[in-house]
C-alpha cells in the first residue's frame, strides 16, 4: 500500500488494464478506460485502491452502509509483482485494520 492516492493509482493502473484488456478480448466487452477505473477507485467506487487512510475509510463506510461485520479483500490483480504484493499486505493489517476498528468503534 503506497503512501499517497495518485502513488497507488499509478501503480496498480497498468496492472489493472492489462488484465481487464485480457478478460476482455477473450469475454468479447470493451475493456474500461483510465477515467472508468478513476472511478472505480473513487470515493462511490468498488475499487479499493489509496493510502492506507483512504483505504481504511472506504472498508469503514462500506461495512456501515451494509451493516457488515466482516470485510474480505482481495490483494492485487494479475501480473503484479509478488514483491508488490507482500509490500501492500503488511500496511493493511497494522494501519489499515486498526484504522478500520478504531472508526467502527466510534460511529
Amino acid at each position: 500500500m503506497t503512501a499517497t492516492d495518485a502513488e497507488a493509482v499509478e501503480e496498480f493502473w497498468p496492472y489493472n488494464e492489462s488484465a481487464i484488456r485480457k478478460v476482455a478480448r477473450q469475454r468479447g466487452f470493451r475493456a474500461s478506460t483510465l477515467e472508468q477505473f478513476l472511478q472505480d477507485v473513487g470515493p462511490e467506487g468498488a475499487l479499493y485502491v489509496g493510502s492506507p487512510d483512504t483505504v481504511a475509510r472506504m472498508i469503514a463506510a462500506t461495512l456501515r452502509t451494509l451493516g457488515a461485520t466482516r470485510f474480505d479483500l482481495t490483494y492485487g490483480v494479475n501480473g503484479l509483482p509478488r514483491e508488490t504484493l507482500m509490500t501492500n499486505i503488511e500496511p493493511f493489517g497494522t494501519r489499515v485494520a486498526p484504522l478500520v476498528r478504531e472508526m467502527a468503534a466510534s460511529s
